[in-house]
Formats: structure tokens, C-alpha cells, sequence
């Protein structure tokens, strides 16, 4: 059944925007910058209440200056893995409602590992389409098809990942976007070296499923991946007409794997004695910042910046397990763990927000928020206040937040991951997780035990106060099992006896 939404802007806001059919030269510009896979550190700008030795690592001015003329979000969630967190920005629901649990790829091909207990569940390994009647896949109205119907020019650049290899959301341009750079049903580069033609062959064929497409001419070139790209962002920008407001998703590879070197930023970490690894991803963080960097000189040149709004955000945590060419990459502290973990490496990332006019310069929000919320507050940014979606949207706006409001005061969050990424790692496997205030409480659903930790004493989850804590647990299991039911959540199958794993409360009450 269609879901018919109207969001109520702040009165700042109804009064910029007075309905979806303003003049669309009055309504923002957003570009929407997304990195794969950056931990929550993995940058110069502090996100804890004291800077760590890890921010003094990486050297990302331009991130720095974003924060400086916007917000700072120091608890911005995301999924552990990356097509998940993206189709629950492209459609603003839960990754327990649209089922895209784990990482997509190949036609009906699931990615998860074979577990010695479990049996995974038949999870929409198809991914994320427009339209319906493909297996396995969740159909949505997506956030760029909702912008374009209302004047907006959408420009993808970057990664993708929405649909698996032959469906149609493989390509951008099938979900909304009317021009698409790079984008693919692949979640990673093959490299990011030009020299190495990007993944393809000399004669113009794929080496690999992750080489990139699209980026022909800059095949043999000595440049990095992260800059071809926005070249080629700022070329789209210079194409469109300027009667429209543009919603430019910029969305790196960078600093997915492999853990490459960019030659413009590399010596220097290298000449601190830095591991080679630790020293080529500084060096991939950098590249990824002068990106961040070069769109806002072209804003500033092209006397754009009063108008756009820039929304800065991460996939996933960093990674902190053996990368896909054997790299041991440790970044995250004091968070726990990384990459598919649901502790807090992997899955709070580093959030900023600039709106030139809205947004109060240097300032800072501590509540938490998760990643469907930027569907509806997307569209609130861009005067959109009534469309239709056929899926049911389960994000709330965080816009009273970029007002200095409080948000999610009673909120609970939630995580389900019935799959197994691969990799090992604290944290790492199939489960489910709520926070409601300062509490986080995860459920594994192989061993099905749970452990429960104060993230606000305890970041690093180092004491798991579950025993301590049993009508708390209770609590906050009967609710996580309540919404685990309220969105039909597939659970995996215990192999001995056959039966899915039972809901938390159902432990519990055993």
C-alpha cells in the first residue's frame, strides 16, 4: 500500500520554503558526500569529547572547515556493511524492514559465509529496485526519483551498490538519478590507479567484477580514483542548467580496500616512520578530504556556496579486520572493533552538516541519529513537504537538531544483521541491537546471549553489565523483539533442530 507523507518544517524553514512548488532557484542545492567504509577517527576533526592520538594522524583541513561553518554530529549510526546503510538512504527504512542485509553483488547469489550453526535467510540478495516483480529485491520510491520529480537534478558519482549484477537498480540511472559517473553494482574498486586503467584490460574488458566503469579517458593516466571522480563531478556540475537546484551524491570508493597509496599525499606520513599500510590509508583519507576540498572551491567560485547545503557521512566503521588483499588495518579506538561489527567501530561514523543560513557555525549535536533519517530530512532541506513512497519510511527528520532542538530524546535505534560478513572480529556476526538512551543492548543470535553496556561511561563497550542489569535486559529485548516482529525481520535457522532463532524475548523467557 502507498504511504502517503507530509513533513512538517520548522517555521525558519517554511518560511524559505513555502511549498514544494517554490521557484526552484529559491530552493538549496545539496551535495550529499559519502565515504566507503571511514571510521569514526579517521580524521582530524575530534567527534569524542577530547581529541585522540588518531586525530592527530590524519590531516583533513577541509573537514575541518566544513565543521567549522556547520554542525558536528558526534552519534551518527549507520549499518555495519555497506549496502544496507545505502539502500536505507535511498528509502529511508530500517535494514530489518527492506531486508538488503547484507552486501549485494551477483544475480541471486548470497554473499554470506557458511556457518557451522546457523543457516542464513533467503535476505534480498537482489537488492534495491524502482520497480517490483524481481525476486528478491525491495521495491522503493527512492530519495533522487523524489528530488527529480520536483525539480531537482540528480547527479550520481561513485560508488553505487544498490542492485545486484543484471537487475535494473545496478544503474543509477534506474533509481532516480539522471546522471551517473562510475556507478555500478560492485561495492569496491578493483584499484585505484589510472595507470592500472582502473580494473580493466588494455583491449577494454574487465580484469575483475570491481573494475570501474566510465572513466575511459582517464585509462593509462597517472591519477588516483578519488580525483578522477571529482573531475568528472565538477564537469557534471558545469553541464547542468543553473534555473534548477542541483543533489549532487558524491559518493567515494575511497577508502574502501585495497589499501592503495594516493601519490600526491603519501611521502609525507611515510617520511613519519608511519607503517606502509597506516601510511597509505592516511594518504587515501587526505585524497579524500582535497575532494571534499575542490567541490567547495568550486562552490565558492561559481558563488554557489550561500545557496548549497554539503551533508558529510560514512558508510560503515573503519576497517578492523583483514582487508580483500590480506591488509591488517587497526583505526577506530577508542571505539570497539570495526567494519560488520555492531560495536560502536562499526557503526558510528563521522557526520557534518553545513547550511549557510540555517545551521549555526561551529556548532554540535550529541544526540544520536541513524541512516534513514536523512531520507526525510533531505527532503525537508529541499522544501519537499508531502510525496508519496510505496514502502513505508521508518526515518525521522533530524532537521530540529540543525536548529539547536533536541532529537530522538526517547527514541530507540535499531540493528539486524542476520548474516555472516566473513571476516572475524569482536562483534562481528549475525545479531540484532537496540540503544535507547545511553543503553546499548546486543543479542547474537548463534550463541543467542547478550551482552548489554553504557555507551556514555563506557565507549569502548570493555564492560558488558548484562548479569548486573536483567530487568533492564528484559526490557530492552521485549522491545527489540516487538520491532523485529512489527517489521517481519528474518531471522537464521538453527541448523540441528530447524527452526529459526527465536526472538530475544523468547530467550528470555525460557
Amino acid at each position: 500500500m502507498k504511504k502517503f507523507l507530509s513533513l512538517a518544517c520548522s517555521s525558519v524553514l517554511m518560511g524559505a520554503f513555502s511549498s514544494a512548488n517554490a521557484t526552484n532557484t529559491s530552493r538549496p542545492n545539496i551535495i550529499l558526500f559519502l565515504v566507503d567504509d571511514m571510521g569514526w577517527q579517521d580524521t582530524s576533526v575530534p567527534f569524542w569529547k577530547e581529541k585522540t592520538p588518531l586525530n592527530q594522524i590524519y590531516h583533513t583541513p577541509n573537514m575541518e572547515r566544513l565543521a567549522a561553518s556547520g554542525m558536528k554530529f558526534t552519534q551518527a549510526y549507520a549499518c555495519a556493511v555497506s549496502s544496507p546503510t545505502r539502500t536505507s538512504l535511498m528509502t529511508g527504512m530500517n535494514a530489518a524492514h527492506h531486508r538488503v542485509t547484507n552486501w549485494t553483488l551477483n544475480l541471486d547469489q548470497t554473499t554470506d559465509h557458511k556457518d557451522d550453526v546457523l543457516d542464513f535467510p533467503k535476505w534480498n540478495v537482489n537488492g534495491l529496485q524502482s520497480v517490483g516483480g524481481i525476486p528478491r529485491t525491495v521495491e522503493a520510491t527512492t530519495l533522487p526519483a523524489i528530488l527529480r520529480d520536483h525539480g531537482y537534478t540528480t547527479i550520481h558519482c561513485g560508488k553505487a551498490h544498490w542492485g545486484a549484477n543484471g537487475t535494473p537498480g545496478s544503474d543509477p540511472l534506474n533509481l532516480g538519478f539522471d546522471i551517473n559517473i562510475a556507478g555500478h553494482a560492485a561495492g569496491g574498486p578493483a584499484t585505484f590507479q589510472g595507470l592500472r586503467n582502473f580494473g580493466y584490460n588494455e583491449d577494454g574488458t574487465k580484469a575483475s567484477v570491481w573494475a570501474i566503469p566510465g572513466l575511459d579517458k582517464y585509462h593509462g593516466q597517472d591519477i588516483n580514483l578519488t580525483e578522477a571522480l571529482t573531475l568528472e563531478a565538477i564537469h557534471a556540475l558545469d553541464t547542468i542548467s543553473r534555473d534548477k537546484p542541483f543533489y549532487l551524491y558524491m559518493s567515494h570508493y575511497a577508502v574502501h580496500v585495497p589499501i592503495e597509496a594516493d601519490s600526491r599525499f603519501v611521502q609525507k606520513y611515510l617520511d613519519r616512520g608511519m607503517n606502509p599500510i597506516e601510511a597509505k590509508y592516511a594518504s587515501m583519507v587526505e585524497g579524500m578530504d582535497k575532494s571534499l576540498g575542490d567541490l567547495m572551491l568550486y562552490l565558492d567560485q561559481n558563488e554557489l556556496s550561500d545557496n548549497t547545503i554539503i551533508i558529510f557521512m560514512s558508510d560503515n566503521g573503519g576497517l578492523s579486520a583483514e582487508g580483500r588483499g590480506g591488509e591488517l588495518h587497526q583505526h577506530n579506538a577508542p571505539l570497539r572493533s570495526g567494519k560488520g561489527s555492531t560495536y560502536e567501530g562499526g557503526i558510528r561514523e563521522p557526520m557534518l552538516v553545513s547550511w549557510p543560513g540555517v545551521v549555526k557555525p561551529g556548532s554540535q549535536c550529541d544526540d544520536y541519529l541513524m541512516i534513514e533519517d536523512f531520507f526525510p530530512s533531505i527532503l525537508t532541506m529541499a522544501g519537499i513537504e508531502q510525496y508519496k513512497t510505496v514502502q513505508t519510511v521508518d526515518g525521522k527528520s533530524f532537521i530540529p537538531a540543525l536548529h539547536g532542538q533536541r532529537i530522538n530524546k526517547n527514541r530507540a535505534l535499531y540493528w539486524h544483521f542476520p548474516n555472516n560478513w566473513g571476516p572475524k572480529g569482536p562483534g562481528i556476526g549475525a545479531s540484532s541491537t537496540i540503544r535507547q538512551g545511553d543503553w546499548k543492548l546486543i543479542y547474537y543470535h548463534k550463541t543467542q546471549t547478550f551482552e548489554l553496556f553504557n555507551i556514555k561511561e563506557d565507549i569502548g563497550e570493555s564492560n558488558n553489565v548484562a548479569a548486573q542489569n536483567s530487568r533492564l535486559v528484559k526490557k530492552m529485548a521485549a522491545r527489540l523483539s516487538d520491532y523485529l516482529t512489527s517489521v517481519d525481520a528474518q531471522m537464521p535457522v538453527v541448523k540441528q533442530i530447524g527452526a529459526p532463532v527465536p526472538l530475544p524475548v523468547q530467550v528470555l523467557s525460557n
